[in-house]
């Protein structure tokens, strides 16, 4: 009867909900209710308390708004793209185990072990005018002496050099952490039969298109859901290289007016929409890659 009773506890249809369950518990206790209130807030006015819509009005009236939904969404689109490519490249290049591909695995995870203030730092002193950077330029002699560059522009700098400046920072930092994810996806394929597509003929190219990458492709989704989330939410590289304001991004505006403004009148209600609008665009962006590339339909059909 006790076996009987233990079988049904552990039995395959129930493993999965118990073993969410600890987790779920943690984000019912310590997330959920800032989640509701921040949602409920952002539908009442801050003075009367009253229903209202007109807080998302304000934010969607706000100069920096649409700027900052652009910029974010031209980091996304680049960012995600470009760092899920060089990830992979160098996971299939970990995954062949060459000499030293342990020294180089190691060295590629320091930028992932920084805290985000020590890389906005590293970067913030060496793309200053005199910094590292441009010493070393010419200290290789790419540079003449006396030359230098202006990393982090000036008033008349083009806003796509500014960007393209923080998607290569932003990759420096992400591409660890992908790679990391797509390392473990590739170890735990089954070796026998990547060898077999070489026994019947197979071209390393052959086997990585028809193998390798469709048995790859739940870590693949992973990755690139957990990398699009944080990449919505990027503002801190940005801020501490370039300050508030200049390359105004969603999170950005939020942070800005949570912290810098929060004396203006307008700044709950901006706060709180600006949160609910990024926090419906985060669930819907992921949403929307999940059912592209077919997560849905083979979750159903298992």
């Amino acid at each position: 009867m006790i076996g009987t009773k233990r079988a049904r506890w552990f039995s395959p249809t129930l493993t999965p909900y118990l073993l969410v369950l600890p987790v779920l518990l943690y984000y019912a206790a310590f997330w959920l209710q800032p989640v509701v209130t921040v949602v409920i807030q952002s539908f009442r006015d801050p003075v009367t308390g009253a229903f209202t819509l007109n807080n998302f009005a304000l934010v969607l009236q706000d100069k920096d708004f649409w700027p900052a939904f652009w910029n974010t969404f031209i980091i996304v689109s680049i960012s995600v793209a470009l760092e899920f490519v060089v990830a992979l490249a160098l996971s299939l290049l970990i995954y062949r185990r060459f000499w030293g591909s342990g020294i180089f695995f190691f060295l590629m995870l320091i930028p992932m072990a920084l805290p985000p203030v020590a890389t906005g730092a590293i970067w913030k002193t060496g793309l200053t005018a005199h910094g590292w950077l441009n010493s070393l330029l010419i200290h290789l002699g790419v540079l003449a002496e006396g030359k230098k560059i202006y990393w982090l522009g000036t008033p008349r700098t083009p806003k796509w050099q500014l960007l393209t400046l923080i998607i290569l920072v932003d990759a420096w930092t992400v591409i660890p952490s992908v790679m990391v994810i797509l390392v473990a996806g590739l170890q735990n394929l089954p070796r026998e039969v990547i060898e077999a597509g070489y026994v019947f003929g197979g071209t390393y190219w052959r086997v990585l298109r028809d193998i390798i990458l469709p048995m790859l492709r739940p870590t693949i989704q992973t990755a690139v859901v957990l990398r699009l989330i944080s990449a919505i939410q990027i503002w801190l590289i940005i801020v501490l290289l370039f300050g508030f304001s200049r390359v105004p991004v969603l999170v950005e505006r939020i942070v800005y007016y949570h912290e810098e403004v929060r004396g203006l009148d307008i700044a709950p209600a901006m706060t709180t929409g600006y949160t609910v609008i990024v926090a419906f665009i985060v669930s819907a962006a992921a949403l929307l890659y999940l059912y592209l590339s077919g997560a849905f339909e083979r979750e159903k059909a298992s």
